[in-house]
């Protein structure tokens, strides 16, 4: 391990863009197969497991994600994944994550929204008590879906509204699912006190990245490295402060981009669009955040100084309370001076 590596290690962080099946461990994920034997594709074995994570592309991704959203069938499975999310959080020195969740998909496996939401939160308070994490939600469309899947994730964030629900977004293939139509339900969620955080020009160019600007409201957009390709679009990103949740690894396993070196994180930053490192779907990707910051500060040429910036963006482009940015920023600074 390097300096810059230990570094990175001990170094408190916010994680902004995680979703929570995707951040299953391989050991969760090999548990519930095992425990849905026969009825699932997922295999038990690690080593197999490793292999099934190898994507062709990011429609075969989307295919592997579902198959394993298909093992949370109930409400202790639910429980079990937030849980163990929190300890490898936890484990990341994560001080604060918002998790992108999905309740559509396992509500329509047959969990009740109620329990559902239920079942993150407990698992939430136990996993701030036991690892130190402040754990956040953010109700996502799966846009595959349609319209019927925003229906009810808009439902069930005003009817079951977690006390930690901070947010509402849209998530899936952006290609064939224009951003526009979801428009309804963002302006509702908005009007309901929700932030707007969609997914958009991960795999589809600049006008995705528009429709969820003046469409959707966004706050901070996913991914969004296609605005890479617009100067435009990184002036106005620059100029009202609109951060993007840049995940590296990501983009390479599903094939947003062809290599690590041509990622377009170093463009962004270099006209002033504001940005988070995060991890997407770590253990699908076979990542942690911790390797995002050393991929990030190789793309960047950064030192420890440049590592801690990034860190404090984090914080400051989450939704954190004043305060709890404050001190979340004081933290990350006592340790860059004492590291």
């Amino acid at each position: 391990m390097t300096d810059l590596d230990s570094f990175i290690a001990g170094l408190p962080k916010a994680e902004l863009h995680v979703h929570h099946v995707g951040s299953a461990s391989p050991r969760i994920v090999a548990e519930l197969a095992a425990r849905h034997e026969g009825s699932t594709p997922v295999p038990a074995d690690p080593e197999q497991l490793a292999k099934y994570f190898e994507f062709r592309d990011f429609a075969h991704f989307i295919d592997v994600y579902l198959s394993v959203v298909d093992l949370i069938r109930d409400a202790g499975d639910v429980r079990l994944l937030t849980y163990e999310i929190g300890r490898e959080l936890g484990r990341q020195q994560v001080r604060y994550a918002e998790l992108t969740v999905t309740p559509y998909s396992s509500v329509r496996r047959g969990i009740p929204s109620p329990a559902f939401c239920e079942a993150i939160e407990d698992a939430r308070v136990s996993a701030a008590r036991d690892f130190g994490v402040d754990m956040r939600w953010c109700f996502d469309i799966p846009g595959e879906a349609g319209l019927a899947a925003a229906e009810e994730t808009l439902r069930i964030a005003l009817e079951d509204r977690p006390d930690s629900l901070i947010s509402f977004g849209l998530g899936g293939p952006e290609i064939g699912v224009p951003r526009p139509q979801f428009k309804p339900y963002f302006d509702k969620a908005r009007a309901a006190g929700l932030h707007s955080v969609p997914h958009a020009g991960e795999t589809t160019g600049p006008e995705t990245i528009w429709d969820a600007i003046r469409e959707l409201g966004a706050e901070r957009i996913g991914h969004g490295i296609s605005a890479a390709q617009d100067e435009r679009l990184m002036a106005y990103l620059a100029e009202n402060g609109i951060p993007l949740e840049v995940c590296p690894t990501s983009n390479l396993r599903t094939r947003a981009v062809a290599d690590l070196d041509e990622h377009p994180i170093a463009r962004l930053v270099a006209a002033g669009v504001p940005i988070s490192v995060n991890s997407d779907d770590p253990p699908m990707f076979g990542t942690t955040l911790e390797q995002e910051y050393a991929t990030a500060a190789r793309l960047l040429k950064l030192d420890r100084a440049g590592v801690a910036d990034l860190a404090r963006a984090a914080v400051s482009h989450s939704f954190l309370p004043t305060a709890g940015k404050a001190a979340l920023t004081a933290e990350i600074d006592a340790y860059t001076a004492t590291a």
